[in-house]
């Protein structure tokens, strides 16, 4: 069989992984780019659309699901599989995409008009999300249960940790011989409020593993914790404000979790107001509600005890753009989630014109800043950041908190491969910056001497 990466390979984004045998062309995953990446969303797949016979799907981030509705636009006619609570996260992302997108374009289009010039249309737009989950066929899988892809392909789902419905993809293939293939997904960190540890994986051949936090490790989860906490009180005491750049699946919730645990602890000083300004997080905070039987035994505490999960007194959420604008009322002690999680759009540009140049404000990042985004820049000490087409300068304080990573680190993902170190034939490392992959993969070859090669962009794999 040979297996092609079309995306995440040297780079963390793009997830898709092209897979074919004699019986069936398949992939893994169909997500988008970001970051500096972002214009080869434009650019061919790099295969026929109308030839893939389904596509399994490991979680429903936007880098790992955001090309779906071109796929389908391209000719794509097969079926997807994934959990149910992948497929409601989807709908959730891939609507949220497409009216971005869709804004976006008109913005474009305007200012192209004015000098002459056409504007790339968008990749989709929302009609065409919702006529792919109308005529497509969806199949909901459940963990640890097999499913019969075709008559020689067999795959099992295993909880992936990371975020809600989040998938390891075990796959038994008979093409001359059978084997076993292993793809991660993103990894969870073990090490946090919301999910389970991610599965452990015991036999596989071949094993297809996400690097994004290969080259390092997260502080521990408690000393994060002490840390967020410290931040955000020097700030409010100084009647500053907080704004956290906040990923609308997994790390906004942990930060709700985060924040409802200093409310309830009698922490926050009296006044501080906090409010989610993200219509999809709120959205995903609903999704996260209804799967709560999958959560940990904490969320299902605090259901059971305050009839909620993430919600607490002082927290409002702001759906509509007045209530949004309503916050730079605000002066002081105001704590502001928003999305989008690497800057590049959404509310927390809004937020950051009007505040970062503050110093007596902090921003918080508790996530992943890929390269070529605003993030990305404010995290490596940018000075001066351009908004809206205006200069503003940065003066409010820069954290970077990782050990609220969805991503296990470089120690857990070393700890995840060893009960397969004796049966493993090789590991493809995906999902990741290549200078921090090839930092990982020495690591592996040290602790395990295991076959280890770093995929490269649409390279062939023979297994």
């Amino acid at each position: 069989m040979k297996i092609q990466s079309f995306g995440a390979a040297e780079v963390v984004t793009g997830s898709c992984h092209h897979i074919q045998t004699k019986e069936a062309t398949f992939l893994v995953d169909c997500g988008m780019f970001q970051g500096k990446n972002e214009e080869k969303n434009y650019q061919p797949l790099g295969f026929e659309a109308s030839e893939i016979d389904f596509v399994l799907i490991t979680h429903g981030h936007l880098d790992h699901v955001g090309r779906l509705p071109l796929l389908y636009k391209e000719g794509f006619n097969g079926i997807i599989y994934a959990t149910k609570a992948t497929i409601d996260i989807a709908k959730v992302v891939l609507a949220d995409a497409a009216n971005l997108m869709q804004e976006d374009y008109i913005t474009r289009y305007k200012k192209a008009i004015r000098r002459g010039e056409k504007a790339a249309k968008p990749l989709y737009e929302p009609k065409d999300v919702r006529e792919m989950f109308k005529k497509i066929e969806f199949v909901e899988v459940e963990y640890n249960k097999k499913i019969k892809l075709t008559k020689n392909i067999q795959a099992i789902f295993k909880d992936a940790g990371h975020i809600l419905g989040s998938s390891i993809i075990k796959l038994t293939i008979k093409d001359k011989e059978k084997k076993v293939l292993t793809f991660s997904g993103d990894l969870g960190n073990r090490h946090n409020d919301i999910l389970p540890a991610p599965t452990i994986i015991k036999k596989t051949d071949y094993l297809f593993c996400e690097s994004t936090y290969g080259d390092r490790n997260h502080r521990p989860f408690k000393e994060s914790i002490k840390e967020f906490r410290k931040e955000i009180l020097s700030t409010l005491d100084k009647n500053g404000n907080v704004i956290i750049p906040s990923f609308a699946i997994e790390r906004t919730q942990e930060v709700l979790c985060a924040l409802k645990d200093m409310y309830k602890e009698g922490l926050l000083p009296k006044g501080t107001q906090v409010f989610l300004d993200s219509p999809m997080a709120i959205k995903a905070t609903n999704v996260y509600v209804k799967y709560h039987k999958k959560l940990s035994s904490k969320c299902n505490k605090y259901l059971k005890k305050d009839g909620h999960i993430f919600e607490f007194e002082i927290l409002k959420y702001t759906t509509k753009v007045d209530q949004s604008k309503k916050i730079n009322n605000v002066n002081s002690k105001a704590i502001i989630i928003a999305g989008s999680g690497m800057c590049n759009g959404g509310r927390i540009l809004h937020h950051f014109k009007n505040r970062i140049w503050n110093p007596n404000n902090t921003v918080i990042f508790v996530g992943y800043q890929a390269e070529g985004t605003l993030g990305r820049k404010l995290v490596n000490g940018e000075k001066w950041i351009n908004i809206y087409n205006e200069e503003i300068v940065v003066q409010s304080k820069i954290v970077t908190i990782n050990g609220f990573s969805a991503h296990a680190d470089q120690s857990e993902l070393l700890e995840w491969i060893e009960p397969m170190k004796n049966n493993l034939k090789a590991i493809f490392l995906i999902h990741g910056e290549k200078e921090k992959q090839q930092i990982f993969k020495q690591k592996i070859i040290e602790k395990f001497d295991i076959k280890t090669h770093i995929v490269e962009p649409q390279e062939v794999i023979g297994v």
